[in-house]
């Protein structure tokens, strides 16, 4: 493999010239940037990233570690972290914690062997049931940085994109009730995560500011039959709208309402947080709350990537940027 030095030596130039040609400075002609080159791509060139992250004490890549990779909210939040880290030169390693917080504590001990310069992350679930935050703490007085996403340590100071849960699911709750829906319920599989927590505080505020109504909720373990639970739960309680913390409870809700002979949405209205995709799992499609998966992943990569590139940040700025969900009206509201 033909080295720098090689490269100098044909030419009769520095090989501090011909790094710098290759990275196209300034301080070099033109014409030298050309003939180097072109010298490069004949003998087929390609830099040492491995010495070249030793020299300048930077790997220009971002671990990423997610807790499924089936989730399709999160494969899309990957996408919009690679795309956008790309668009500055950067390259992702990505970890999977399936929920696990030692595979978590490994995925971020593996990466901050030097493979890295910081991570984008969303909080694996046994993470948050336990609220551990000390390996998060010492990974970032390493020096190397974290932004968390979606389901976050609120505990942990660093940067974090969020979306607007409580106040999506405030208003989801309300445009039911202005159906003029009597008996609106929760139904949540995500009980035990952070971002669920806020979908039913947003769903009882908006329940317990109308007078003829109280909260109703279904919490579904992780562990239990949704489609079972769900349809005891309409067997139990009469409700004419539900309001589902995640895409699956959604979906099931509506084809459970259609099992027991309801009409959606004459006589019961439906709206869950879910993609496109996954809205299209059922007959009438889901009212969906949008959370701009992609959006939040180039926000977690824009904040990383300004701070790996500002070394005069201090580590107590950090930000909170907060994505705006969409309310998308399908089949299953009036």
């Amino acid at each position: 493999m033909v080295t720098l030095k090689q490269l100098a030596k044909e030419l009769n130039v520095s090989i501090s010239t011909v790094s710098k040609a290759l990275n196209n400075s300034e301080e070099i002609g033109e014409e030298t940037i050309k003939r180097v080159k072109e010298l490069a791509d004949l003998y087929n060139y390609k830099p040492n990233k491995v010495a070249l992250s030793l020299k300048q004490n930077k790997t220009k890549t971002i671990g990423v570690i997610i807790p499924d990779i089936l989730n399709h909210f999160l494969a899309k939040v990957l996408f919009g972290i690679e795309r956008e880290a790309a668009q500055y030169g950067y390259n992702i390693i990505t970890c999977i914690s399936n929920e696990s917080l030692e595979k978590e504590k490994d995925g971020l001990q593996l990466l901050a062997n030097g493979s890295v310069d910081g991570f984008i992350l969303c909080v694996a679930q046994e993470t948050q049931v336990k609220n551990e935050i000390a390996h998060f703490k010492k990974t970032i007085g390493q020096g190397l940085p974290i932004v968390m996403f979606d389901r976050v340590a609120h505990d942990v100071l660093c940067d974090k994109v969020i979306v607007d849960d409580f106040d999506a699911t405030y208003n989801a709750t309300k445009s039911l009730l202005l159906e003029g829906r009597k008996n609106v319920a929760f139904i949540s599989g995500i009980d035990d995560l952070s971002v669920g927590k806020l979908r039913e505080r947003g769903y009882n505020k908006a329940i317990l500011e109308s007078s003829n109504q109280l909260p109703v909720a279904l919490k579904i373990s992780k562990m239990e039959d949704s489609q079972l639970k769900i349809k005891l739960f309409f067997e139990n309680n009469k409700i004419d709208g539900v309001i589902a913390a995640d895409s699956a409870s959604g979906v099931i809700s509506i084809n459970t309402a259609i099992g027991f002979g309801l009409h959606v949405p004459k006589d019961i209205s439906v709206i869950g947080f879910s993609s496109k995709y996954i809205s299209n799992h059922s007959i009438p499609r889901l009212t969906s709350i949008r959370q701009h998966a992609k959006d939040i992943g180039a926000n977690a990569a824009q904040l990383l990537i300004r701070r790996l590139q500002n070394k005069n940040m201090s580590e107590n700025d950090v930000s909170t940027r907060i994505i705006k969900t969409s309310l998308i009206k399908s089949g299953s509201t009036l």
